[in-house]
């Protein structure tokens, strides 16, 4: 099988059960929204608190749901067996990781997209003059946070402890990941200051190609037959 196939297989197959099923939209879209309204809550009334904050509650709330799609995209395949089997095709490890990553990015871009209007109500934010740079934030966060909950769940599929394990191993490695982004996110929104905006995304580029090559590049240590 061509290696663009086996991944466009893969991310298919992970949408398509998810579609089905349902499990991780229904999850991912209630938790986030409960993060987005108690965060509100707990900052109170100030506007210009709220305001400022708007961008930091978004990637919290995406962060959390982050860590439900990865986990859920394992689980589902570890239930029935299909994880063993995918392993066995004779495609590279890599293409599994890819098409996982695929899946994984999409679902939490869509995510993403759907909560900015509700975050900007509940929060008091305004759209930024320059909203394509928000979304160019938001696509480039989401894939490097999907880049590593998609490799550190590999790592912890066959273990007892997943649940637990995944969020304690791969949140020290995605700060970096989380901080460009609620920087980029927060001077677009706050102040509209797209030359400080564009400064933290080219250092999310750089997050993003240093994760994808060795994210990539190893994932056939982390994943066993």
């Amino acid at each position: 099988m061509n290696d663009l196939l086996a991944v466009l297989w893969v991310a298919r197959k992970d949408l398509l059960h998810e579609t089905r099923s349902k499990a991780t939209t229904v999850a991912t879209l209630f938790f986030s929204a409960v993060t987005l309204v108690v965060l509100a809550f707990a900052i109170g009334q100030d506007e210009s608190l709220l305001r400022g904050a708007a961008t930091g509650a978004l990637w919290v709330a995406l962060a959390f749901a982050g860590v439900i799609s990865a986990a859920q995209s394992y689980q589902a395949d570890l239930e029935d067996g299909a994880f063993d089997h995918l392993l066995t095709t004779p495609v590279p490890r890599a293409a599994v990781y890819v098409g996982k990553l695929l899946a994984n990015w999409l679902f939490m871009l869509l995510l993403g997209l759907l909560m900015l209007p509700v975050t900007f109500v509940l929060y008091g934010a305004a759209w930024p003059t320059a909203w394509p740079w928000l979304l160019a934030t938001l696509a480039l966060g989401t894939l490097g946070f999907a880049l590593i909950a998609v490799f550190y769940a590999g790592l912890t599929a066959n273990l007892r402890a997943r649940e637990s394990l995944l969020p304690v191993l791969m949140f020290p490695i995605v700060v970096p990941i989380l901080l460009a982004s609620v920087r980029a996110s927060g001077a677009l929104v706050g102040s509209d200051d797209l030359a400080l905006a564009q400064g933290w995304l080219r250092l999310l580029v750089g997050f993003d190609l240093v994760y994808a090559v060795l994210c990539t590049a190893i994932y056939h240590f982390v994943v066993e037959e």
